[in-house]
């Protein structure tokens, strides 16, 4: 149910950006709920069954071009190589933030997870005010980065002292509330990068539903979004993944050169020449 409600949110805001679209919002919102989610040879097979149950339809795609052309201002900003995938993904993932209050960036070390929501924060906040493709105008995004496998359940949520009867906020708690009594309209979002595991992300099943609030031990309830870096859900229970859109990257989208690319970016001019040479007789050698 939680996933058919993705897709019917994903319907109602192309319903409303496009009020003439009829039979194509049914298709492109299930391409925009579930493209992001599968791997490279997934995405065949689900291209394949999409064909055989929408044949006579065309899919329009919708025009991201201004915020495409901000996520590649944002990379070379960042000195980042603008790789069409790593755009792709970047796109994906704000459509995810839009339809989704709960999700997860997935993939191994070198895909490009933590610059790919960097990248896109700094070029929604790039586009403050202007209009954006699905509804409503693009917001300044400031984010929260936490790694909650370092610290301990008391420390991340907060702890009720049975002597003293004191409640002590945790790192998250002072985030969120931090974040709740702002004056500015930004979004916030905090990631969580780290392994997920059932020690912790329980606690998160009411944040995630669609309540999106956050019961302390203290009693009190916090609205807040969350995101996700992880790089599996081997240990992820089926509760918690059903919550949470899905955004997976692989390495095998960027490859090897932009690495490249971007090191040499950061040698000084007299020695480029040099180490471009040793580089890329190591890559053809490699091959």
């Amino acid at each position: 149910m939680r996933a058919v409600k993705t897709v019917i949110s994903t319907a109602g805001n192309l319903k409303r950006e496009n009020p003439t679209m009829n039979e194509l919002i049914c298709l492109q919102a299930i391409r925009d709920a579930n493209v992001p989610k599968f791997l490279q040879d997934d995405l065949k097979l689900f291209n394949g069954i999409v064909s055989d149950l929408f044949p006579k339809i065309r899919e329009k795609s919708i025009d991201y071009s201004i915020l495409e052309e901000a996520i590649r201002k944002s990379c070379i900003k960042k000195d980042l190589k603008d790789v069409d995938g790593f755009v792709t993904k970047c796109i994906q993932l704000y459509e995810t933030t839009v339809v989704r209050h709960g999700l997860m960036l997935v993939g191994p070390t070198g895909s490009g997870k933590t610059k790919s929501y960097e990248v896109l924060a700094a070029a929604v906040t790039s586009l403050k005010g202007q209009p954006a493709a699905s509804g409503g105008n693009y917001e300044a995004v400031s984010y929260f980065v936490l790694n909650p496998k370092s610290i301990t359940m008391g420390q991340l949520y907060g702890e009720f002292n049975l002597l003293t009867h004191e409640w002590t906020d945790g790192i998250l708690s002072s985030l969120i509330r931090q974040g709740a009594v702002a004056t500015d309209t930004s979004k916030k979002w905090y990631m969580f990068d780290g392994p997920v595991d059932a020690l912790w992300i329980e606690n998160m099943n009411t944040v995630l539903d669609d309540n999106k609030k956050l019961c302390l031990s203290s009693g009190e309830i916090i609205n807040m979004t969350l995101m996700f870096e992880v790089q599996d859900l081997a240990v992820a229970s089926p509760a918690t993944v059903s919550r949470c859109g899905m955004v997976y990257l692989e390495p095998s989208i960027l490859g090897l050169e932009p690495f490249i690319e971007c090191w040499l970016q950061k040698i000084p001019e007299n020695k480029v020449l040099v180490q471009k040479g040793h580089a890329v007789a190591h890559l053809h050698g490699r091959r």
